[in-house]
């Protein structure tokens, strides 16, 4: 009986390589889904805080509307930075959105000032909120209101 003596495979080992190869972008994949969950929280949690902002801001102006909306009246109670109505929304602003309690330059700004673009006596209200998120760049929101 006459053995030949066998060739070497050209081919082995390339399902192992197919393998390896195919992990790797699997791999890959997955790695970019984790990305993109990521992304999508942060910018979930982005869009909770300027839902609160705008929330804050529109109960402040829905509390001047439903007040007395003389000028004067809404300069002294909704001015910052010592009206007293003011003072107790700042309180409610300060534990509704991060980064506002203890940061000065962050406290909100509410500015009244007389307009003289209606027959009757007005006001234009600019509501200004800053709040900054955890790791994040200070952001701002402000509503402009005309009080009749």
């Amino acid at each position: 009986m006459k053995m030949h003596p066998s060739q070497p495979k050209q081919q082995s080992g390339s399902i192992l390589l197919e393998g390896l190869i195919s992990i790797l972008l699997f791999s890959v994949g997955i790695l970019a889904i984790v990305g993109l969950q990521t992304a999508s929280i942060k910018m979930v949690g982005d869009a909770q805080y300027r839902s609160e902002a705008s929330m804050l801001a529109n109960q402040l102006i829905g509390q001047m509307w439903t007040s007395d909306r003389t000028p004067a009246t809404l300069q002294t109670n909704y001015g910052s930075p010592s009206g007293p109505t003011y003072m107790n929304w700042v309180n409610s602003v300060n534990t509704s959105l991060p980064g506002v309690s203890g940061v000065p330059a962050n406290q909100p700004v509410v500015t009244v000032v007389p307009s003289t673009l209606t027959v009757a006596p007005s006001s234009v209200v600019t509501v200004t909120i800053f709040w900054s998120s955890p790791k994040g760049p200070v952001h701002k929101y402000i509503v402009v209101a005309n009080i009749i």
